[in-house]
């Protein structure tokens, strides 16, 4: 896994972990992963669902494309998380997608405001030009 990012207490955000890493997720105390990649995209683990489950982790994949925002995908992983037992760990191929997603996750739940959500943003390291956070962005005050 690349660039593991701490959103919250409930939330982080990294790269593609293989088998070994969703074990150390499990051994660390994440209990679900909420994967954002397409099954077709390159490097991405074909058995992802099974290996996550058999190390008893719960996993939900909504694939978010890297370079264009959408609205129904964005309230679609809202809504997938919102049921997860947290700790979640959130994924993409490099862990850009996911550190946003779990930063609009995370604001969302708090009711963060614009400002609120950029600092927090630069604080970590979360590029506010990412397409699914700059639409997030867009419609907060």
């Amino acid at each position: 896994m690349t660039d593991v990012k701490k959103i919250s207490d409930e939330f982080s955000a990294g790269g593609q972990p293989t088998p070994v890493d969703l074990k150390q997720l499990a051994d660390q105390g994440f209990k679900s992963v909420v994967n954002l990649r397409s099954p077709d995209e390159v490097g991405a683990l074909a058995d992802e669902q099974q290996q996550a489950e058999n190390v008893g982790l719960q996993y939900v994949n909504v694939p978010l494309q890297p370079t264009e925002a959408n609205t129904n995908l964005t309230a679609t992983v809202l809504a997938a998380v919102e049921p997860l037992p947290t700790p979640v760990f959130f994924h993409c191929g490099a862990g850009g997608r996911a550190s946003a997603a779990a930063l609009i996750t995370f604001a969302t739940q708090q009711k963060l405001s614009r400002k609120a959500v950029l600092e927090k943003a630069a604080a970590l390291g979360i590029n506010p030009e990412q397409p699914q956070l700059q639409q997030f962005l867009d419609h907060l005050v």
